[in-house]
């Protein structure tokens, strides 16, 4: 693996507990940044901070946090700031898929609770988050929020007309706030994985499972460390001229 420059930094890291923000706040120590793990599922925050207090003790913290709460985040923030000072780092990773259904057979609490999740807890971040960053690193150049999107996004998934709409959304919540920051120091990107093997998997379906796996050029679902690679990449100051991008990791299904 490939050691990329994160010394020092802070990164809160949603959804960090387990999936591919597990894999995020893993490669980020590797990388040298302590991370804030904020996360809505107690149980699994406490289980992954105990973990990390063994292997990494003082390099990963965490907050309960409930993202599609204002209130919610804002203490969050508010809490991270006071215990590390800054925040140079926002992966918005937390999302969930709400499961599979047609669009007009969705429940229409499941399709609001999907985009609140994926695209109304990433714009409650950046709401609170931005504001510091932009204190916090004033003259210094330096800040980068990672959005996880996804392929649904770009493409539009069958049977997760929720799912891909949200996630349309963080891609389009990316161009326009990069756009707003480029001549701040604070770089703004989305990756767009195909499917990884994770928790969110229970939420589906098989048969979307294999249309999914069937879409992909190279065979397989991505590996959450390879999602967790490129975020690696984008936090750092070797990602200088990308800004409000949409990256993509999906084994040759989307190329565009």
């Amino acid at each position: 693996m490939n050691r990329i420059d994160l010394e020092g930094r802070v990164a809160v890291v949603t959804g960090g507990a387990q999936g591919i923000g597990l894999a995020i706040t893993e490669r980020f120590i590797a990388s040298g940044a302590k991370v804030v793990a904020w996360d809505v599922d107690k149980a699994k925050l406490d289980e992954t901070l105990a973990a990390f207090a063994k292997t990494h003790p003082g390099r990963v913290s965490g907050q309960v946090v409930e993202l599609t709460d204002d209130a919610s985040v804002a203490a969050a923030t508010a809490q991270t700031l006071a215990a590390a000072g800054r925040i140079d780092i926002l992966i918005n990773n937390a999302g969930i898929t709400g499961g599979n259904g047609t669009t007009w057979e969705l429940d229409p609490a499941v399709w609001r609770r999907t985009v609140e999740v994926n695209l109304i807890g990433p714009y409650l971040t950046c709401r609170h988050v931005v504001p510091a960053m932009l204190k916090g690193n004033a003259g210094k150049g330096y800040g980068r929020i990672v959005n996880i999107a996804s392929v649904a996004g770009k493409e539009g998934n069958p049977n997760a007309s929720h799912y891909s709409a949200s996630k349309a959304g963080l891609i389009a919540l990316t161009k326009s706030l990069g756009k707003e920051l480029a001549s701040k120091g604070i770089l703004v990107n989305a990756i767009a994985p195909a499917a990884a093997r994770t928790a969110m998997f229970a939420q589906m379906k098989q048969e979307h499972i294999d249309y999914m796996l069937a879409k992909i050029p190279m065979g397989r679902f991505v590996e959450v460390g390879e999602v967790a690679a490129m975020a690696a990449w984008l936090a750092s100051e070797e990602c200088s001229f990308s800004t409000g991008a949409v990256f993509d990791i999906t084994g040759g299904r989307s190329t565009y």
